[in-house]
């Protein structure tokens, strides 16, 4: 398989953490997909699309439990 984006031929199935982003939260889930090793393309085929989908679905409904492992902060700034 060539990369579609470098024409690479270095693409290696991987562990990967994908965001999923809930108003202004992060949620990180870990998903096995081919990802070119030369520029970081990602790769998705439709079950993993479908995993992402309820995941989000399930967080948006609070059916799964998260953990918070920190907090980002930003400036505030006044104009």
């Amino acid at each position: 398989m060539k990369c579609i984006v470098c024409q690479g031929e270095e693409i290696e199935v991987k562990e990967v953490m994908e965001e999923v982003r809930i108003d202004d939260n992060i949620v990180f889930v870990p998903v096995t997909i081919p990802v070119c090793k030369l520029c970081g393309e990602r790769y998705y085929d439709r079950q993993t699309m479908h995993f992402l989908e309820e995941i989000e679905r399930k967080i948006k409904n609070r059916e799964i439990e998260l953990k918070e492992i920190g907090k980002v902060l930003i400036p505030l700034f006044q104009k």
